[in-house]
């Protein structure tokens, strides 16, 4: 299908290239136990794709050679890999920052609910994906009864001192819009979460980050279905915004998949972009110095870390 909007280099006036590796993120596999309408993924309970203990490995051997800063893993959900346990610790024993990304709900299934107590002691920093305050959104995004499920997990996650002031143990929730619109402003939205949690439940935390839905995966499966396709991207592109290209976090990240194949971000990852332009595309073939200044390799979901406020897997970019 030919695109009717601009390519992304051509409104950025350029290509993108990358000023370092801040961030190590690595992708664990594709399996979760829900199936979100807004998953770029596209996880599920049947993915088979898992990370294989052997690219585990060269992953803690990048590690541990580099003095990469922040490492950060992600699904599907991670809870879900037989072998995550063991890799968690490995990675908390390394002593660099260290953040998990889950979708809460999973913490309540008894084969998994050690993670609570395991996250605590290893003081792993936690973000879960929590839509909307209004419970009918969020279900709706993530399956009936899922807010419920999320109320009940952070509950959990707070009498671990998650979120608590002066605890170290941090709770980060993630917005996502539940329609074919941008989110709002994220102090605001913040502010909005903060007062209605604590208000309705009880519930502390630290931050929220606000992530703009790319159109792809099932989210653009969702775009398709309900005919907003072409809507939704007038609207990123309209709303790109070139002061979040100094920020954009494909400069300062670098995704793994559950492969061993390198990408710029995690959406990259599931369009199957791996890193170009010379840059080593598998974990065994790592080379700091080439992968650091890597030329990054754009599409048009691009915009969708560029409109507006920006977006990252940390939330607003500007």
């Amino acid at each position: 299908m030919i695109s009717i909007f601009p390519s992304f280099e051509e409104k950025a006036a350029g290509p993108l290239e990358a000023e370092g590796i801040e961030i190590f993120q690595i992708n664990l596999g594709y399996r979760c136990n829900l199936e979100c309408r807004h998953c770029h993924v596209e996880a599920g309970p049947n993915r088979p794709e898992l990370m294989s203990r052997p690219v585990m490995a060269m992953c803690l051997e990048v590690l541990q050679r580099y003095p990469i800063p922040t490492i950060d893993i992600t699904g599907g959900t991670p809870e879900m890999h037989p072998d995550f346990p063991w890799f968690l610790k490995e990675c908390a024993a390394l002593g660099r920052r260290l953040l998990v990304r889950t979708n809460g709900v999973v913490l309540l299934e008894e084969e998994y609910a050690d993670f609570l107590d395991l996250y605590a002691r290893q003081r792993v920093e936690v973000v879960v994906s929590f839509p909307h305050v209004d419970p009918k959104m969020t279900n709706r995004q993530r399956g009936e009864g899922v807010y419920s499920r999320l109320i009940e997990a952070l509950l959990m996650l707070n009498k671990r001192g998650y979120g608590q002031t002066g605890s170290g143990l941090i709770l980060n929730l993630v917005h996502n819009p539940s329609g074919a619109y941008l989110p709002g402003l994220q102090n605001s939205l913040e502010n909005h979460y903060r007062q209605a949690l604590r208000e309705k439940h009880g519930i502390v935390f630290n931050q929220l980050f606000c992530i703009t839905n790319m159109p792809i995966g099932r989210y653009l499966t969702y775009l398709q279905q309900t005919d907003n396709y072409e809507e939704y991207m007038t609207a990123l592109v309209n709303a790109f915004n070139p002061a979040t290209l100094e920020s954009v976090m494909c400069k300062s990240t670098l995704s793994v998949g559950w492969d061993g194949k390198l990408y710029d971000c995690d959406f990259n990852q599931m369009l199957g972009m791996t890193v170009n332009h010379g840059a080593p595309e598998h974990i065994e073939m790592f080379d700091l110095n080439r992968l650091a200044t890597r030329r990054v390799v754009t599409g048009n979901h691009c915009y969708g870390c560029t409109a507006g406020a920006g977006s990252s897997c940390r939330g607003e970019i500007a």
